[in-house]
């Protein structure tokens, strides 16, 4: 599959990229490399293939959830470098 440089300059600009013209051909070529393999990928036979839910073969250990006792406001406060009342300070971060 060939991809033109209008295609490539839609994608950058969605991708938000930059780059100079004298890339682009470069882009053009390695993209279209990157979609023939990828067309490649349909003639595989996959029929008796069980699709995946999750690449980990990890189990989740799965529990009843149970009401305990919990912190109240002051003990939650109580090591707080900075304190505003009954809220944490913390530094400022957007102007």
């Amino acid at each position: 599959m060939k991809i033109d440089k209008a295609s490539i300059k839609k994608i950058a600009h969605l991708a938000r990229l930059e780059f100079d013209e004298s890339s682009a051909e470069k882009m053009s070529q390695d993209m279209s490399q990157i979609l023939d393999w990828v067309e490649q990928l349909n003639e595989v036979d996959t029929s008796d293939v069980e699709p995946l839910t999750t690449m980990s073969s990890e189990v989740n250990d799965m529990r009843e959830d149970k009401v305990g006792t919990h912190l109240d406001h002051e003990a939650g406060l109580k090591n707080a470098p900075k304190r505003d009342e009954d809220y944490f300070r913390v530094p400022k971060v957007l102007e």
